[in-house]
């Protein structure tokens, strides 16, 4: 138990530091659009085009921040996307926080993707927060836009996470994260505190600042045989 609070204390602060400047939604959405579209526009280096075919949802959050003394603290801000028949639902406000112990010191942003591969994957995702890892499979992704996940971990992970730091691209391990759903940034994008479930499963109209990134995810990837009730 004391070292349960002597962690606690010491990653509160470094988890508030990490959070106080994340508080703009719109320009959240209109980055998820910007780094989706600069990762599928560098050849044979991005997300392979069969995942992101077959893909049930992605998720973006630009600009994943990391901090470390000591006890380390990962917090970003982004979005999710789940399809429907003939499309992508409109985008829902996430947020992902996750700490770790050992000896480090220094800090870093990227950019994080994930993709989710399969139904379980996306009731997890759905529900109002999740663990990675613990409640949801999660492996590093492949690289490359025509590579195949042919791994064991990767053939049974429910998500699929990549990392893009310094113009680096790369498969991401993220076991331990916490994903929840971010009603204040709903209420910003929608008018009301509404529930990720209802966003991307119903047909909510898409909030002219996501209008970009979801013609985007809509372009680059093939959307006619998976839809949100499961059927292929």
């Amino acid at each position: 138990m004391r070292r349960f609070l002597t962690t606690a204390l010491a990653f509160a602060p470094l988890m508030a530091g990490l959070q106080a400047k994340d508080h703009d939604a719109v320009k959240r959405v209109n980055e998820a659009a910007t780094v989706f579209s600069e990762i599928m526009d560098t050849p044979d280096k991005g997300i392979p085009q069969e995942l992101l075919d077959n893909a049930r949802c992605i998720v973006i959050v630009p600009g994943l921040k990391t901090a470390a003394f000591f006890f380390g603290a990962k917090y970003g801000k982004g979005v999710v996307s789940c399809r429907h028949e003939g499309g992508w639902s409109a985008p829902a406000a996430i947020r992902i926080e996750g700490g770790s112990v050992g000896f480090q010191i220094g800090g870093s942003e990227t950019d994080l993707v994930m993709l989710v591969t399969n139904r379980g994957g996306m009731d997890k995702l759905l529900a109002s927060k999740f663990t990675l890892g613990a409640e949801g499979s999660v492996a590093a992704g492949p690289v490359g836009r025509t590579a195949t996940a042919q791994t064991d971990a990767q053939m049974h992970a429910e998500i699929l996470s990549w990392s893009r730091s310094q113009g680096i691209f790369a498969g991401l391990a993220l076991e331990g994260a916490t994903l929840r759903q971010d009603l204040d940034d709903n209420a910003s994008l929608y008018g009301r505190k509404i529930e990720n479930r209802e966003i991307l499963t119903t047909r909510i109209r898409v909030p002219k600042p996501a209008m970009r990134l979801i013609s985007l995810l809509n372009k680059y990837s093939a959307h006619e045989h998976v839809n949100a009730n499961g059927s292929n």
